[in-house]
């Protein structure tokens, strides 16, 4: 049941045809996990705590430096040196007291990523490196829990959504390669655009809309100021989610 201040808060999301109470209720309940507390996790976070998600669980093991603060809105100048999951709940708390927020400061990795997304709805990806993203897929497929893909690259974004067991996947688009982790140019403006478009896939997801961006890739050029998208065909032969690894 929602509160009386919880209609009110909400009011103009409930308003939204096929959106109602019930899809309220359902964002209350949901818990969503946050990879990463940087350009990305911070537009998502902030969105998905004022649509108001029951709980946001966000891990990352970094600490804010003063080079972030062109990108990653949820840290401020006072902020510079403290750990990055801490001044994020500071912030995302006063925005939402409601939301319930997790914190976990540890490095994602094989051995702890199962534990890490325990028990969550979905799971965002909001990493800067291939490998945790692959790793974050993988879980994803292996506990059927949506997938929600984003990237930035200077004034370059995309995103993706994997439904598993329905759609094309991460490891279908990029069949496993990697790239060393380096120091990349963005503007901050980018990752506000990509994040807010993978807290939108989550709300609707969660909530029950259908249209979803799933098998398809879009790419956001801020420079062109233009949207593409590239048709993912789910792969048979995939590591991760074809006929050869039963899901």
């Amino acid at each position: 049941m929602l509160t009386r201040q919880e209609l009110e808060r909400y009011d103009r999301q409930i308003m939204i045809y096929g959106f109602g109470e019930e899809g309220q209720e359902k964002l209350k309940k949901a818990r969503v996990f946050i990879a990463g507390c940087g350009g990305l996790g911070s537009p998502v976070a902030i969105y998905l705590a004022a649509a108001g998600i029951g709980t946001i669980r966000i891990a990352d093991h970094d600490k804010v430096e003063l080079s972030n603060l062109n990108r990653q809105v949820l840290h401020w100048n006072e902020n510079v040196g403290d750990i990055k999951v801490d001044s994020a709940s500071v912030k995302l708390k006063r925005l939402n007291p409601e939301t319930v927020i997790e914190t976990v400061t540890e490095t994602i990795s094989e051995t702890n990523i199962a534990q890490l997304t325990a028990n969550c709805t979905v799971i965002v990806d909001a990493m800067d490196n291939l490998p945790t993203r692959y790793l974050l897929n993988k879980v994803a497929l292996k506990k059927n829990v949506p997938f929600f893909h984003g990237a930035v690259y200077g004034f370059e974004g995309r995103a993706m959504t994997v439904i598993p067991g329905k759609t094309a996947c991460l490891n279908c688009l990029y069949h496993g390669v990697s790239m060393p982790k380096e120091k990349f140019p963005v503007i901050g403006v980018t990752p506000a655009v990509i994040g807010c478009i993978q807290a939108t896939e989550v709300i609707k997801y969660i909530v029950g809309f259908d249209e979803l961006l799933t098998d398809r890739m879009l790419i956001y050029d801020g420079l062109r100021m233009t949207f593409t998208e590239l048709k993912v065909n789910k792969d048979p032969d995939c590591a991760e989610c074809g006929i050869s690894s039963g899901k």
